[in-house]
């Protein structure tokens, strides 16, 4: 029996449903019951009617399915899946940010851990981030973290007084303007669609056709007509862009873009996980708690 089989029967034998992020391992995105970015999959998490979440993305992602499903069981196929933007600040961190400026609404990217987004006010995804920053009163200053290129997109266009951590996605920082003007120059036509996180930030993001969460970039790829796109994010997603419209071509902007914790879990890893019950997320009741709340504010937005 294949590796896919036997998911597939484990699974159901397990009351379990997988979700499997948009920068995967293709093999893992094609056994996946649901394939999309963080938001998304947080509501599928909490719709899914199962005793089993298996998740194959990053910790960061696990811990949040736990904390809004605290009675199910949340399993992450490989420990080592971290993730370096979410290392890039910690709780005792953010306390002492929160202290500089007392009454300030903390924005948590979702790419933290569950003791950081239990500091925070509210909690947001590249899809939502616009919004979540639109929704605070406009005489409250704003701390914005961990991503200082996300923060700045969103400082940018919504013109509202945002402190930033200065923290970034390694794989995302390293997508430079000087790749930019190389791979316009070698695909005259094709737009250029960016992630906010981008590295580029105020030289480049400008200069792209369009800036778009990972969710907006799979949307895009369904309706573009377009014979080639430029894809400025991590090189998992161009999987699935390609499956939706074998029509065009989705090249990266960097070839090299990969996300190392992305790609530890394989198919031996799910199946694993599934048939062990192993690497079970568990997140302490007073942390999930008050994350909790930051969480459901940016799941309802």
């Amino acid at each position: 029996m294949s590796l896919e089989a036997e998911i597939r029967v484990l699974k159901e034998e397990r009351r379990a449903v997988l979700l499997a992020h948009n920068y995967q391992r293709p093999e893992v995105q094609d056994v996946a019951d649901y394939v999309g970015d963080s938001l998304y999959l947080s509501r599928k998490a909490r719709e899914a009617d199962r005793e089993v979440i298996v998740f194959a993305g990053v910790r960061f992602m696990a811990e949040t399915a736990k904390i809004l499903n605290p009675t199910r069981t949340v399993l992450l196929p490989d420990p080592r899946a971290g993730c370096g933007l979410a290392d890039s600040i910690t709780a005792e961190q953010l306390r002492a940010w929160k202290r500089e400026h007392p009454g300030a609404v903390v924005v948590a990217y979702i790419n933290t851990s569950a003791d950081v987004k239990a500091e925070a006010d509210v909690c947001c995804t590249s899809s939502n981030a616009l919004k979540i920053v639109e929704q605070v009163p406009p005489d409250r200053e704003i701390l914005f973290l961990p991503d200082m290129f996300l923060g700045d997109f969103v400082r940018r266009r919504t013109g509202r007084k945002i402190h930033l951590w200065v923290g970034d996605c390694p794989v995302h920082a390293r997508l430079r303007p000087e790749a930019l003007r190389q791979v316009r120059a070698e695909h005259p036509g094709a737009p250029v669609i960016a992630h906010p996180e981008c590295g580029c930030g105020t030289q480049v993001l400008p200069d792209v056709d369009r800036v778009l969460s990972t969710d907006g970039m799979v949307r895009f790829a369904e309706e573009t007509r377009d014979p080639e796109v430029i894809v400025a994010t991590e090189v998992g997603i161009l999987h699935r862009m390609r499956r939706l419209n074998p029509g065009t071509r989705f090249t990266p902007l960097d070839a090299g873009a990969i996300c190392p914790y992305m790609k530890e879990i394989d198919l031996a890893d799910v199946r694993d996980s599934l048939a062990r019950l192993q690497h079970r997320i568990e997140v302490p009741i007073d942390v999930a708690d008050r994350a909790r709340l930051a969480l459901e504010r940016m799941v309802a937005a």
